[in-house]
């Protein structure tokens, strides 16, 4: 190695932060057994083991793929209701096949009684309703935003809307229904994600998860205000239409 050479080499190892050598055979023979850090084989770390894939839940029919809903909310104690007096969770009842889905606000006492939607007074009327445009309530099916019933039947407040709507967004994907009829002010609200009160809702058809919704008039309204009844008729034809 000349002198030009050995100077370039001084320089690159200079570079490197090797500040000098000694002739130490001692030193010599530990520098010789100490892997360099441009000798030294880079080793990769392991690459991680990837989490097993959650394996897709296959359902026999829609009705075990309702069950499996059901199962998931169990005796529900997500939000604050379960507090508050409910009895028991109202999941939803009818035709896990229909073409028509009955979508209301929360249960009352008596459905908190029995576990089923719609089987006081207003489900009377929606049972008269269900049969003028000539199906059954067997046909249908029929379930609420919320699950549990509100302390004196008071409004569904946000957080328990929140807490409980993915389930119904569940049974209705599960259901498929061709047309949804959101029966009153939080069940139209729930759905469309609006504000606007049930009344400037109605009269109209929405694009709603393959199906098509229709507003109207919750039947414990009707009750109180005979003279809508006339508004209601004239959507739910609309709903026969679109089922034929």
């Amino acid at each position: 190695m000349d002198r030009d050479q050995l100077l370039e080499h001084l320089v690159f190892a200079r570079e490197l932060g090797v500040d000098g050598i000694s002739r130490d055979p001692v030193w010599r023979h530990r520098a010789a057994n100490v892997p360099s850090p441009l000798s030294a084989p880079m080793t990769a770390s392991e690459p991680e083991t990837p989490p097993a894939p959650v394996p897709a839940q296959v359902f026999k029919d829609r009705a075990a793929a309702l069950e499996a809903v059901r199962i998931d909310i169990g005796d529900c104690t997500r939000c604050k209701l379960h507090r508050l007096g409910r009895k028991q969770v109202v999941f939803g009842v009818g035709n896990p096949s229909a073409r028509l889905m009955f979508v209301g606000e929360a249960p009352g006492a008596d459905e908190d009684m029995q576990g089923i939607p719609f089987v006081g007074r207003a489900g009377q009327l929606l049972t008269k309703i269900i049969e003028a445009i000539g199906l059954t309530r067997d046909e249908v099916y029929i379930a609420n935003v919320i699950k549990c019933r509100p302390p004196q039947n008071r409004n569904p407040e946000p957080d328990e809307v929140d807490t409980c709507e993915p389930f119904l967004f569940r049974q209705i994907d599960v259901i498929h229904p061709k047309v949804i009829v959101a029966l009153g002010k939080f069940g139209a609200q729930t759905l469309l994600k609006t504000l606007d009160p049930i009344s400037r809702l109605r009269g109209r058809v929405y694009e709603y998860r393959g199906a098509k919704l229709i507003p109207t008039f919750h039947p414990a309204y009707l009750l109180r205000n005979p003279a809508s009844k006339r508004e209601v008729w004239e959507d739910m034809k609309v709903v026969r239409d679109l089922l034929k």
